[in-house]
């Protein structure tokens, strides 16, 4: 029996509640959900790579089912295909994400056509959230609680202590 295994992609600087919700819904679609930490370039993170996926671990270990939680340095389909997945599984929030996702499917295709991408809504109540957003808020002072755990409320918050608040 072959397992169906899916990979959920993206950098979690930090994991929100709309990362969990996909996550959560994502594993009810395969045998196995690797959850794939990566680095973005154009992404100045606020915690390091091993923080992150320290973080995505703690917050996924409820959830039951095959998940695993592994770094990944290369192109996506690369990893996807080494970790014998036969979807991506990715989260839109809005118009604006479905237009860059669109895009990164049409050429992810072309990279390797026996994996096909998997689109999730994300739930309405958490459409707003973004990384960058959070960590906007939380360097200005604000109020991050409604859109991540508790435990990566706090960490936010230690981390910002470090880094000293903006308009302050």
């Amino acid at each position: 029996m072959t397992l169906r295994t899916g990979v959920y992609p993206g950098t979690f600087d930090p994991i929100t509640l709309g990362h969990m919700d996909i996550i959560r819904r994502g594993a009810k679609l395969v045998d196995r959900l690797v959850i794939g930490v990566t680095t973005n370039p154009s992404k100045s993170p606020m915690f390091t790579l091993a923080e992150r996926m320290a973080m995505v671990e703690r917050e996924t270990a409820g959830i039951g089912g095959d998940i695993r939680v592994v770094s990944f340095d290369s192109l996506l389909m690369d990893f996807a295909e080494r970790e014998g997945a036969s979807m991506i599984v990715r989260g839109l929030r809005a118009v604006a994400d479905f237009e860059y996702e669109y895009q990164m499917a049409g050429m992810n295709q072309q990279l390797n056509d026996r994996i096909e991408t998997v689109f999730l809504m994300a739930d309405v109540s958490l459409q707003p959230i973004a990384s960058r957003l959070v960590k906007e808020i939380a360097l200005f002072g604000g109020k991050i609680h409604k859109f991540v755990s508790p435990a990566v409320e706090a960490e936010v918050a230690a981390r910002v202590d470090v880094l000293g608040r903006k308009g302050s």
